[in-house]
């Protein structure tokens, strides 16, 4: 089990930062939404990290052929038919890797027997297989398919009307994937606009998605194959995040994200701190399946306490980070309606103020949040759980007064190179 000390920064940096990991998001959906051409697609910038690898592993197993040419793109070759794999698919750690191929397979005829890490496969799977279930897929897993391995006997699905209970993406595209196979149109719809790569990127397949008056998103089932994807994928603004809270707390301190996604789903972190008082600029420099173009994050004084409790979809996976901002702003900041937390790699709620009380702040815990009263963050030993983003979020407060970070392997997953940036900012060593 590796670790990492961080050493305190000496100085605050300036940094033009073109090395942040290409999105994961994005990068899943690639692997999955090639499968659905029956022409290559091709794809630069694709995430090289443990999650998304596995997701474009279990795509070859389906058929598929993988090929990186010497810069790096690479080309998803569909079979001219998916195939029933001889062996059971591992998703690794990868959440999204598992939900997305649920609602994927469910309507491919044959079996299949998806899998992950020992983590993944305690994370509960219910509000994506049960949904699913009720639409006609066969779908079973342990505790009648809340826990992987989950085995899905795909085949036609009928088309459906369903309201979420939950706001995710996730299980959103689980579903429009599932209705893309379906015998007709189908409905779906969730209380707040949950982040819509999925929509957006099958649109631009060709896809027919809408949304009516109502707020229902409509799926019309394919015709025939989709066109391939041609494109790059951009900057993952979830892994910039770590470095915009390091330039928003560290004075002097002024970081810039050139080629980043600027889609308004996944920007909501950037726009808390805005509000916390850091100076933040966009600059859109273009836009076919997504917005992209340039964030750049500014040292604006300490920052002030800030209420978040709307929008959290947009933000689920930035709050372990903007929590670590929180601890550094004067006053009590509070998040609520987040109980999504409590169902990521780990207990973000429970692991997130576990770190800041080891850090000597101040908190309180709420079933769906939490409450973070700002103070001077101190030296601790933080276990990560296996968690990659708790893992990142305090290796950046190492900045302000050191840290050592227990379990780091689960970097990989997201942020292959998190270290290797932040030692251009202070002294980082692995054990």
């Amino acid at each position: 089990m590796r670790r990492v000390r961080v050493e305190p920064a000496e100085r605050g940096f300036e940094l033009d930062c073109d090395a942040i990991a290409p999105d994961k998001s994005i990068s899943h959906r690639c692997a999955i939404f090639s499968l659905l051409s029956d022409r290559p697609s091709i794809i630069e910038n694709f995430l090289r990290g443990e999650d998304t690898l596995a997701s474009l592993s279990i795509a070859e197993q389906l058929g598929a052929k993988a090929e990186w040419d010497g810069e790096g793109s690479l080309t998803i070759t569909p079979p001219a038919e998916l195939r029933e794999p001889d062996d059971i698919l591992d998703c690794g750690n990868a959440g999204t890797g598992m939900r997305l191929y649920c609602g994927f397979l469910a309507g491919v005829e044959g079996s299949f027997v998806l899998t992950g890490d020992r983590y993944l496969r305690s994370r509960p799977m219910k509000r994506v297989t049960a949904p699913l279930q009720s639409v006609g897929a066969k779908l079973d897993g342990r505790e009648y398919g809340n826990l992987a391995p989950l085995h899905i006997r795909g085949g036609k699905l009928k088309a459906f009307r369903y309201e979420s209970p939950v706001d995710s993406a996730q299980v959103k595209s689980a579903m429009i994937l599932a209705a893309l196979r379906g015998d007709g149109r189908s409905h779906y719809r969730e209380s707040f606009l949950s982040r819509d790569h999925s929509e957006r990127m099958l649109h631009g397949m060709g896809a027919r998605i809408g949304r009516d008056e109502e707020g229902w998103i409509t799926v019309d089932p394919m015709e025939g194959p989709l066109k391939p994807l041609r494109l790059r994928v951009p900057a993952d603004p979830s892994s910039a995040f770590f470095f915009a809270v390091a330039a928003a707390i560290l004075p002097g301190s002024k970081i810039r994200f050139p080629g980043i996604s600027l889609n308004p789903t996944r920007i909501e972190a950037f726009r808390v701190l805005e509000k916390m008082g850091a100076l933040v600029e966009y600059r859109i420099r273009q836009d076919l399946y997504e917005p992209i173009g340039e964030i750049t994050v500014s040292y604006n004084g300490r920052l002030k306490a800030v209420e978040v409790s709307e929008r959290i979809p947009w933000l689920i996976d930035e709050l372990p980070a903007l929590a670590v901002a929180m601890a550094t702003a004067d006053g009590s900041s509070r998040v609520r309606n987040a109980a999504e937390l409590r169902v990521k790699e780990s207990d973000r709620i429970a692991s997130t103020l576990r770190a800041l009380q080891a850090c000597g702040i101040d908190t309180e815990e709420y079933e769906d949040g939490y409450a973070v009263t700002g103070g001077e963050l101190h030296s601790a030993t933080i276990d990560s759980h296996g968690d990659h983003r708790i893992a990142m979020s305090f290796a950046v407060a190492g900045l302000l007064c050191g840290m050592e970070i227990v379990d780091t392997d689960c970097v990989a997953t997201s942020f292959p190179n998190f270290f290797e940036i932040l030692s251009e900012l202070t002294k980082v060593v692995e054990s």
